[in-house]
């Protein structure tokens, strides 16, 4: 079964007097373990269409189901747990909440989903250490590099053990050596756990190491295949 089937969605929104689509009759779908890259000019709906997928917004018409549950279906409450304890996020400008250390920010989708104090500690001991940040735990966001802000919130984004990863343009506010450190961590992430990876990009460099690639223009999937090496 698909972890991610987006079936015909679309998603308009009112600007003045008229009606902007932002995704037009779009579908994509996930299975375990698969790396899917999204890419495509500015504006041409690719965020939009992450947000569908994870759940942070819904569609105007069409639809998803995550694990085969329809979200639509779903009521505030329920759409906030599956974004908690089923889906991770990763954002290009990192969004750690600045008065929490970095331990408090990579665990805490496990406080927020009243895990134990131990399983938190081990959670965030293991995966701070597999991205490199042992050192950093008592560290503040402001008092990292880019790289290590965005490693941070690649950790606390699959802390929970999500079926789902978004990425949007998770490389794109780093330099080239830290944007190819975070691509590897999210490779690695991904094969050792088989959590399925959705990721918005402008780099064709990150698009070459997905599995598919889907090309998005004007709210439209203009294009799906392997990607292209250049």
């Amino acid at each position: 079964m698909a972890i991610l089937q987006a079936t015909n969605v679309t998603k308009s929104y009112p600007q003045g007097d008229r009606l902007i689509e932002a995704v037009r009759g779009v579908s994509v779908s996930l299975v375990a373990g698969e790396f899917v890259a999204v890419v495509g000019p500015s504006g041409g709906g690719k965020s939009t269409l992450l947000h569908l997928c994870g759940a942070m917004d819904q569609p105007t018409n069409g639809e998803v189901r995550l694990e085969g549950q329809l979200l639509s279906a779903l009521d505030d409450d329920q759409l906030t747990r599956v974004r908690r304890d089923r889906v991770g996020f990763v954002f290009q400008f990192f969004n750690l909440l600045p008065t929490l250390t970095v331990a408090q920010n990579i665990g805490l989708p496990l406080m927020l989903s009243g895990r134990s104090e131990s399983e938190v500690v081990r959670r965030v001991t293991e995966l701070s250490s597999r991205v490199g940040l042992s050192s950093r735990m008592e560290h503040y966001p402001q008092q990292l590099s880019g790289g290590e802000a965005q490693r941070a919130a690649i950790a606390r984004a699959v802390v929970h053990k999500p079926v789902m990863v978004i990425a949007d343009e998770p490389t794109g506010n780093l330099d080239s050596d830290n944007g190819a450190s975070v691509l590897e961590l999210l490779h690695e992430l991904n094969e050792r756990s088989s959590t399925a990876i959705l990721l918005a990009t402008h780099d064709t460099k990150v698009a070459e190491t997905s599995h598919r690639v889907i090309e998005m223009r004007d709210g439209k999937v203009v294009a799906v295949g392997p990607p292209v090496i250049t």
